[in-house]
């Protein structure tokens, strides 16, 4: 559990496996020899933050898997911040709510997302890194940006727990904005699901994540 403070990619993996610490089962206990190895395979990983004469802007990733836990049909919510050239927080967590509809799981995975953003602002702010223009939170479902920004026409949204809604009024004051990514370039996929090794190996390298030990 540890380290997940350094090491972004095995987010989804060990909170996974952490959800049942209190009966394992052989199946679970498999899972986590595996963990091991790859830790194992790839002990020198860690996130690479390179120098840059830009601007420092913070950009954000939110993702969620609708209904992945069999036991509970209750979705998982991920996301990922990026500063420069690598990832400074990253989430993988199972929601509170049963969601209905994968608008709704993606709207609440956001609405996370977006209270990280505001703390992450503040944090930013007391160190004197300003953000003069708006977080953008890249999402890959339209339906819950549209949500985001013109509710009067979702009637299905009543149900949604009125503290989600949170991230309207972010939205409607210019704090965040969401934006449409393709699910290729969503790099919060790795926070939610499990994902082949191509594409696994592909958005490890865009979070910043590189073999140190190779580097030096």
């Amino acid at each position: 559990m540890y380290l997940l403070a350094t090491r972004p990619d095995l987010a989804f993996s060990v909170c996974l496996v952490a959800r049942f610490m209190d009966r394992p089962t052989e199946i679970h206990e498999a899972a986590l020899k595996r963990i091991l190895r790859y830790v194992k395979g790839t002990a020198g990983y860690g996130v690479l933050y390179k120098k840059t004469s830009d601007e420092l802007q913070l950009s954000a990733w939110t993702d969620s898997d609708y209904a992945g836990d069999l036991d509970d049909r209750k979705s998982t919510s991920g996301y990922l911040f990026m500063l420069g050239s690598g990832a400074i927080s990253w989430s993988s967590r199972k929601q509170p709510i049963v969601t209905l509809s994968t608008t709704e799981a993606e709207f609440v995975a956001a609405a996370s997302c977006s209270c990280q953003c505001v703390w992450l602002g503040n944090v930013l702010k007391h160190l004197r890194i300003s953000q003069k223009n708006t977080t953008i939170i890249n999402c890959d479902n339209s339906s819950s940006i549209k949500l985001s920004k013109n509710p009067i026409l979702h009637g299905r949204c009543k149900h949604i727990d009125v503290r989600f809604h949170f991230l309207r009024d972010l939205a409607k004051d210019g704090i965040i904005e969401l934006v449409h990514c393709r699910t290729q370039d969503q790099l919060a996929d790795i926070m939610t699901k499990p994902l082949k090794l191509d594409t696994f190996c592909d958005l490890r390298s865009k979070m910043g994540m590189a073999d140190l030990v190779c580097l030096t």
